[in-house]
């Protein structure tokens, strides 16, 4: 039970202290709140995917691949990433309509909202965007950097494989689990911003939007 527990909390952790994972999801869970955790698992899913990849690469073919050098590009890549992320969402924070309706379903009240752009009927990048982003972007952020090894390697003291499997397993499922409690409070305040009027939603997806550009900026300047 200790590896496992200690691989969930590690896991959890790692998630919601990287400045770059939170504003890399924001704007997903925010044009689409009523299934923003879906965002924040496929996300988990996709970063455990990357940081076993770049263990594995680093167990197998240390001596041949350059996985320092690799990180290091997989760094300003996140950077370049955030940017595009903070662009579209802020370009649909200034051009969008937001249309809002209400209804109720078996004595409880729903909200739905859509952000359409002028020219089309439904934003359908938006919608392609949210179908695979938040896996690739998290395979991204699994590749990138060393810090999640911070979090595996003390599967590497543990004394039996088992041992060392169930904290990895764990630190997937933490990851997978702080993400997806993250992206739906991002949703979650969405949809009470929305009740409130566009405009409160607007600069919800507006603040969204200036804090990955930040951050991305910040992530490039860092990197080089």
């Amino acid at each position: 039970m200790f590896p496992m527990l200690a691989g969930l909390v590690a896991g959890a952790t790692h998630v919601l202290a990287g400045p770059d994972h939170l504003t890399a999801i924001a704007p997903l869970a925010v044009r689409r709140p009523g299934r923003a955790w879906l965002s924040g698992v496929r996300w988990g899913l996709g970063h455990s995917a990357g940081v076993g990849m770049v263990g594995g690469l680093a167990m197998a073919l240390r001596e041949l691949i350059p996985v320092e050098w690799l990180s290091s590009w997989g760094e300003r890549a996140v950077g370049v990433v955030l940017l595009g992320i903070g662009l579209w969402a802020l370009r649909g924070a200034l051009r969008g309509h937001i249309h809002a309706h209400e209804h109720e379903h078996d004595g409880v009240r729903h909200v739905h909202f859509h952000v359409h752009r002028h020219g089309h009927a439904h934003d359908e990048a938006g919608s392609h965007l949210h179908a695979h982003a938040a896996f690739g972007i998290g395979v991204l952020h699994g590749l990138a950097g060393s810090s999640h090894f911070l979090g595996v390697l003390p599967a590497l003291a543990l004394p039996t494989t088992l041992a060392a499997a169930s904290y990895l397993i764990a630190f997937a499922v933490g990851t997978v689990a702080a993400m997806a409690a993250f992206s739906w409070g991002v949703g979650w305040l969405a949809a009470g911003s929305a009740r409130r009027g566009p405009a409160l939603y607007r600069g919800l997806m507006g603040t969204c939007a200036v804090a990955a550009m930040g951050v991305g900026v910040f992530w490039l300047a860092t990197s080089f």
